[in-house]
């Protein structure tokens, strides 16, 4: 079934019903130019409807939306949810669109409690021009590739500098198995121009480079336990190494529902695995290559409300052949709406 809703401005602002739209992806500037027949306001205590959004990433390279709206004053009676997503073939323009049919969708409650419904149409398509209804199916059996690149350069008389950076991603996630691999190629050239005593230019040339390659596959057991690896290989002149690997499989626990993730979270995960250093000089340790062995115990979760929202994390890292070797953090942040 296909749905939509007209509304335009009435002619009595003071009939209108008032809206606090809480989302912080939302264009809001789109939003106020083309809804009518409500009032935006900038204090959620002045609104009758409280739109409450929160967002996160989804199985389709899109967003999942999860939209409350909550009812204030003579309105505080009703209060429901809407649920919609994007995908990755969307364009933003597509995307704002659609976020405002399912506010166009979720208001007609309070314009019909409101009384304001005289310019408020709705188009349902009848049985008879329905389409048949047809699975669809992903050509592209769910895989996402991406790439990207940038870069810069600057020069003076006597100096000059570039960069540049290629990445590319392919990346395959289901509710049952969450595959990435992502190639990272950089390189930073700078090159400055002295004056010897002889008057003579000489340059100095400084060039270092990076690639890397991360691969990691995450299984789902069930709503709540999941395991997987991580691995990666590169190379950094940057970092001293002429190349590097390491690979952690993991295990991780989730103490709410997948539904429930948009507005709270709380996993504990723990890594376990090996990590080789092939160096290009040697180390202050006089070390030319070494195998670490390390594991790592994280918990972290965040709480998405209307007064605001909460993260935090601690984990514990640690070298397995020398446990005297380790490390310990903890990050906690918050954003509280004051008025």
């Amino acid at each position: 079934m296909c749905l939509s809703i007209f509304a335009n401005a009435q002619e009595d602002p003071k009939e209108e019903v008032k809206i606090f739209l809480d989302c912080g992806i939302c264009d809001q500037e789109f939003l106020r130019q083309n809804l009518g027949n409500v009032q935006f306001v900038r204090d959620q205590d002045l609104g009758d409807v409280h739109i409450f959004v929160v967002t996160q990433r989804n199985i389709i390279g899109g967003r999942s939306y999860e939209m409350d709206f909550i009812g204030k004053n003579d309105l505080e009676s009703i209060n429901y949810k809407l649920t919609f997503s994007t995908d990755a073939n969307m364009t933003r323009d597509d995307e704002r669109k659609r976020t405002m049919e399912y506010l166009k969708l979720g208001l007609v409650r309070f314009w019909i409690a409101r009384g304001t419904i005289d310019e408020v149409v709705v188009n349902v398509p009848t049985p008879e021009n329905e389409e048949e209804k047809v699975e669809e199916i992903d050509p592209w059996n769910y895989w996402l590739f991406r790439v990207g690149a940038n870069g810069f350069f600057n020069g003076q008389e006597l100096s000059k500098r570039s960069n540049f950076n290629f990445n590319t991603s392919a990346r395959r996630v289901t509710e049952e198995n969450k595959f990435r691999l992502f190639m990272r190629y950089g390189e930073n050239r700078s090159t400055f121009t002295f004056i010897n005593d002889d008057e003579e230019e000489e340059d100095f040339k400084v060039f270092n480079n990076n690639k890397r390659l991360n691969v990691s596959d995450i299984l789902s057991v069930n709503d709540h336990w999941f395991y997987g690896f991580f691995g990666s290989v590169g190379t950094s002149t940057f970092s001293n190494f002429d190349l590097f690997w390491t690979f952690r499989p993991a295990i991780e626990y989730s103490f709410f529902d997948y539904q429930d993730s948009a507005k709270k979270q709380l996993t504990i995960s723990y890594r376990n695995g090996i990590r080789y250093n092939d160096y290009i000089e040697r180390t202050v340790f006089a070390q030319d290559e070494e195998y670490f062995w390390e594991h790592d115990l994280q918990l972290g979760g965040r709480i998405n409300q209307e007064w605001g929202n909460v993260n935090a994390e601690v984990s514990f890292n640690q070298f397995l052949q020398d446990t005297e070797l380790y490390a310990v953090n903890f990050f906690l942040g918050t954003r509280v709406r004051l008025f």
